[in-house]
């Protein structure tokens, strides 16, 4: 397996030859002028059209570079970036479709803890809300119908005697078809 290295940046000795340069450029019209010349005999350099010209050769370099340097900066942490913000509205689908069935199951208190048969009724009443509200881009970030439904099981709190096999699995069947397929309503 090879392993590339990144490019390498721009040296230093090419920065301080391009400064020695452009010091150069601005010096040079006073080298350039006899000491003992008087007005009517002085020579008469256009550097300031150099230094114009300088300075749009230099613009001319450097703007691709740096536009090359943005667009590398942001290749980087928009990946990142973008999951930082599925995940946190994936998290957010869960507190809201969460909140959302612990208020439409009749028996069901923010805060104390569930019953197996409960919790198997809230469970199924969020995932259904969240399949009917919630962007279908969303849903495959939070793992499907399932993915959501174990999302929502973690976070409630429920008795000892609830797990996977006698609280989430029913949830499912009711919301779900074995095939993973949502029954017509």
């Amino acid at each position: 397996m090879t392993v590339t290295e990144p490019a390498p940046l721009p040296s230093a000795m090419g920065l301080r030859g391009m400064l020695l340069a452009c010091a150069l450029l601005l010096v040079a019209p006073e080298t350039c002028t006899p000491a003992h010349a008087t007005d009517a005999a002085a020579i008469v350099l256009p550097w300031g059209d150099g230094l114009v010209a300088l300075a749009q050769a230099l613009t001319a370099l450097t703007t691709p570079v740096l536009a090359a340097i943005v667009a590398a900066g942001i290749a980087r942490v928009a990946g990142p970036l973008r999951l930082l913000v599925t995940d946190a509205l994936v998290e957010r689908l869960v507190r809201n479709a969460t909140d959302y069935a612990l208020n439409a199951v009749s028996g069901a208190v923010r805060g104390r803890t569930l019953t197996v048969s409960l919790g198997s009724a809230v469970i199924a009443r969020a995932v259904q809300r969240a399949l009917d509200e919630a962007p279908g881009w969303l849903i495959r970030a939070a793992g499907g119908g399932e993915g959501v439904a174990a999302k929502v099981f973690r976070a409630l709190p429920l008795e000892a005697e609830a797990t996977a096999a006698n609280t989430l699995r029913p949830a499912l069947e009711r919301v779900l078809d074995p095939t993973g397929i949502r029954p017509p309503a």
